[in-house]
């Protein structure tokens, strides 16, 4: 960002972080201030870390409470839905995943007791990695939400592709197991027991993950987490693996050919492994800082193309998304003979206007005047000499 910029301003929706009331400046580019004192329950107010300029009332990292779509309120650069004190804990998706798993678990383990079908066997072993899956997507999210420090000056959003990644090396080591469950009962087939009853209790349990997975979908989608779509997929592998499964079983019922079990089984495997795989390439990604998507980038170009009628140019435009939250660079060639308060305010300005259009964005700027050569030897990451 281009600084920070001390005054009065007018005064928008009001948050509180670590006891400390804050204010957000609606028209400046100023910094949050204090107003009043700490909470007396708080005891004396502590020093917490700001991003300079357009994440106000929060932490450059997440706080506690994810807000809707971001944490500015939504006059203020999110285009939100919400205000301050619409606040979502992420972590209670996490704990009905949690719930949903061991449901299920329960259920499918009965189902295999009854049944004797490999095919059920391999859906409650998927089962279990969604509890293991869900349990460190609960503590994925219990880690994002810590504010940024000087260890981690950006904040700790990039654990979830930590997740992601262990959400999908769990499925490649579901199918795994459901191979290894399949094959031999493919060579040596076996009766199945009490099909009716077992598959009854195989669709309740696939009918909870998919109701869980819906809801997860869904988060993940409004608050642009990684570690609850993965979460979500994996679910509805396991609802995929289940009515496989069950195909699998009516046939054999129908036709008496006890092969087509494990032969069912092994198609689901195959198919899950394909999950398994995108998350890993998604997560993979994430962590090679990869860029925002062409669309919002574009979004950013047409922001920044609008200024060309005032003498602003701008190149090395650079993003990184870190689940969540969006970063981005750009540098301002302006009028040589500009002062440094008028670029300030330029500056300010691009950086609002982005931060409406992208939600959760953190956009840094620098000014460069545009007849200075120099001022085109830092285009490339690797600036020349």
């Amino acid at each position: 960002m281009s600084g920070i910029v001390s005054g009065t301003g007018e005064t928008a929706n009001r948050g509180r972080a670590d006891g400390l009331e804050v204010c957000c400046l609606a028209e400046t580019g100023s910094a949050p201030r204090t107003s009043g004192q700490a909470s007396s329950r708080q005891g004396p107010a502590r020093q917490v870390g700001w991003s300079e300029s357009l994440d106000r009332a929060r932490p450059i990292g997440q706080s506690n409470w994810l807000v809707a779509e971001s944490g500015c309120p939504p006059d203020k650069a999110t285009g939100g839905e919400a205000d301050m004190g619409n606040k979502i804990p992420l972590t209670r998706y996490a704990w009905l995943s949690i719930a949903a798993a061991i449901v299920t678990i329960s259920m499918k383990t009965a189902a295999y007791y009854l049944t004797s079908s490999v095919g059920l066997l391999s859906d409650a072993l998927e089962s279990t990695v969604n509890l293991a899956a869900a349990i460190v997507a609960l503590i994925a999210l219990r880690t994002v939400t810590r504010p940024a420090d000087d260890e981690f000056t950006f904040g700790y959003a990039k654990v979830e592709y930590f997740s992601s990644g262990f959400e999908g090396g769990m499925i490649l080591l579901a199918a795994a197991a459901i191979l290894m469950t399949a094959i031999p009962r493919l060579v040596h087939p076996a009766e199945l027991e009490q099909l009716g009853l077992g598959m009854a209790i195989s669709v309740a349990a696939s009918l909870v993950n998919l109701v869980v997975a819906l809801i997860l979908l869904r988060a993940g989608k409004r608050y642009n987490s990684i570690t609850l779509e993965a979460d979500a997929r994996h679910l509805m592998t396991d609802v995929w693996t289940t009515a496989g499964v069950l195909v699998g079983i009516a046939l054999v019922g129908l036709t008496g050919y006890l092969r087509l079990d494990p032969l069912v089984a092994i198609l689901v495997a195959t198919n899950i492994l394909f999950t398994g795989y995108r998350l890993l390439v998604r997560s993979g990604r994430g962590l090679m800082d990869q860029a925002l998507p062409a669309e919002e980038t574009a979004t950013v170009r047409s922001i920044l193309d609008s200024y060309q009628a005032r003498g602003v140019r701008y190149h090395a435009l650079r993003s990184r998304q870190a689940a969540a939250r969006r970063f981005l660079v750009a540098h301002l060639l302006v009028p040589g003979n500009w002062t440094i308060r008028h670029g300030h305010k330029l500056a300010e300005e691009i950086e609002t206007e982005v931060a409406r259009a992208l939600p959760n964005s953190n956009m840094v700027t620098h000014l460069e005047p545009a007849d200075d050569p120099t001022s085109m030897q830092d285009v490339q990451i690797d600036r020349r000499d």
